[in-house]
């Protein structure tokens, strides 16, 4: 199947409370809700995490594996600001971008990187652009590789 077709989740309640568990056709699962005192993530939560998993893979992408720079750590932090009438969407997100590198790395190519996941690959970012003000920034720094293989 082409990434543009469809594709399939199941969200399955526990039987407990308001717990789901989530999951899709290559048996991944994601817990929503707690669930014997083990805490979930919430599903507008998750939606954050999908920003941040599929942006930071487009920076990983072409930071480390289209431009060849020596990245060796790439984390990404959400915030999102819901309305709050219903239904609550995010009207506000923010990422934060740290990028470690063992070695230095031109500024630009991170913006770049950043740029491009927002504006043209991050297909999570920009369902979220379509109803909230999504910002950004980053930190880039540079660690010795010693302390990298540590």
């Amino acid at each position: 199947m082409s990434k543009a077709g469809w594709r399939e989740v199941h969200a399955a309640w526990t039987g407990k409370d308001l717990t789901f568990i989530g999951s899709n056709a290559n048996g991944g699962v994601v817990q929503m809700g707690d669930l014997d005192s083990v805490p979930g993530i919430p599903p507008m939560e998750l939606l954050l995490v999908s920003v941040a998993g599929c942006t930071g893979m487009d920076v990983v992408h072409i930071l480390k594996n289209k431009k060849r720079l020596p990245v060796s750590d790439v984390r990404v932090t959400v915030r999102g600001k819901r309305r709050e009438t219903y239904p609550q969407i995010y009207t506000e997100v923010h990422l934060h971008y740290e990028i470690t590198a063992t070695a230095p790395i031109a500024p630009r190519d991170v913006e770049q990187a950043i740029q491009l996941s927002q504006d043209k690959y991050c297909s999570a970012s920009a369902i979220l652009k379509a109803v909230a003000e999504v910002t950004y920034d980053y930190a880039l720094r540079v660690e010795a590789p010693e302390m990298a293989a540590a």
